[in-house]
């Protein structure tokens, strides 16, 4: 089964992720999802997949978390309306995230992705 890392090829984590598959020898498709954005059905799938929740994949760091004041809403915010949220600004996004199957993790630390090899 072939895994799937959605990532950003310029993020520090999602460059070691990709290092240590290459090394690994997996055979693996990357997935830049700001220039193929994750459609919505795809990243509550993901979600589901990971047993978490979307306010755990929110990067809290990010600008646009801030502007969008989002600290002050994400705990009343439905599921489905932070989803849309993370597809229509895909920096709120966590990563990077590994899909194999029926599994998904999100590889924060680089190393976990070693759990879904």
């Amino acid at each position: 089964m072939k895994l799937t890392l959605y990532q950003k090829p310029t993020c520090t984590t999602c460059r070691e992720v990709h290092d240590i598959l290459e090394k690994s020898g997996v055979d693996f498709t990357s997935v830049d999802y700001f220039i193929k954005p994750i459609p919505k059905a795809k990243l509550k799938e993901l979600i589901r997949k990971m047993n978490m929740s979307a306010k755990y994949l929110l990067r809290t760091n990010e600008e646009v978390y801030k502007k969008l004041k989002l600290a002050e809403k994400r705990d009343f915010l439905e599921e489905d309306k932070l989803i849309e949220l993370m597809v229509k600004h895909p920096d709120l996004i966590q990563r990077p995230i590994a899909e194999k199957g029926d599994k998904a993790i999100l590889a924060r630390p680089a190393e976990l992705i070693r759990e879904i090899l």
